[in-house]
């Protein structure tokens, strides 16, 4: 089966996996990222290794309408930053990492962790007009623990890929014939700058649920005279270990790395 790929690194996997099950990947198109939170490194090695035309622009009709005359028979979207076109005769679905149609919504992992949900899943569904809202081809549940962050939370996801992306290319037609229509369920907005802060007056819980939702991802430390951008953070109770710590209430935050911007 011809196909093409749409996205950055988030769901790489998917991909490789495509690509193993004996789809030709016929064009990519990703787009540009920060490559410190978000990375589109392998999705271009891959397309680089093969030959394969990787577009880095917005995907419009007309790319889709060339996909169409080169016989790509569907269209796979794993993290993409633009809308894609969904009125169009080429069948294209999209990966989204919760149980659709709950955490419709750019960045849904991070509130998953924070409003404490106990599961989640990994959605395969019909690209449509209003984001998020394409009937189900395939569903995959997964527990949360206590301690999920939202690296382990994509880990979990990810790791469905592969035998979804199987079960996609070899029964696509059914799939795409018996998708189930979602019902009604809000939509979860980007996190604001507030969803992301801590600060040196928060209790360790309260600031490791933050810090674990955005794990990997920039975090605001606010301080009583100074403020950090900090990656990659845990809470920890006790009395700091080292002056590269930030202090809480009740302990301290170490972080991967962190810059002060105020």
């Amino acid at each position: 089966m011809k196909i093409a790929y749409i996205g950055i690194d988030l769901f790489f996997e998917a991909l490789c996996s495509l690509e193993r099950f004996g789809c030709e990947i016929v064009e990519i198109f990703s787009c540009d990222t920060d490559n410190k939170t978000e990375f589109n490194v392998k999705i271009c090695d891959f397309a680089r290794a093969r030959n394969i035309p990787c577009q880095m622009t917005r995907i419009t009709r007309d790319d889709i309408k060339r996909l169409k005359e080169k016989g790509c028979k569907m269209a796979v979207c794993g993290g993409y930053y633009f809308k894609i076109p969904w009125d169009t005769d080429l069948p294209i679905v999209n990966i989204h990492p919760t149980l659709l149609p709950v955490g419709r919504g750019p960045w849904p992992m991070p509130q998953v962790i924070l409003k404490g949900m106990k599961k989640s899943g990994i959605t395969v569904h019909k690209i449509a007009e209003s984001f998020d809202s394409g009937d189900i081809l395939l569903q995959r549940e997964f527990e949360l623990s206590d301690d999920e962050t939202h690296e382990t939370y994509m880990k979990k996801a990810c790791g469905f890929l592969p035998e979804m992306m199987e079960t996609l290319v070899q029964s696509f037609d059914a799939l795409w014939e018996n998708a189930k229509p979602q019902e009604d369920s809000p939509y979860w907005s980007a996190p604001l700058p507030e969803d992301f802060t801590v600060s040196c007056d928060m209790q360790v819980e309260d600031a490791d649920k933050i810090l674990r939702a955005f794990f990997g991802y920039e975090c605001i430390y606010q301080g009583e005279n100074e403020s950090f951008e900090i990656i990659g953070g845990r809470a920890r109770m006790g009395e700091m270990p080292d002056d590269e710590c930030l202090p809480l209430k009740d302990g301290y935050i170490k972080m991967e790395t962190k810059k002060r911007i105020f």
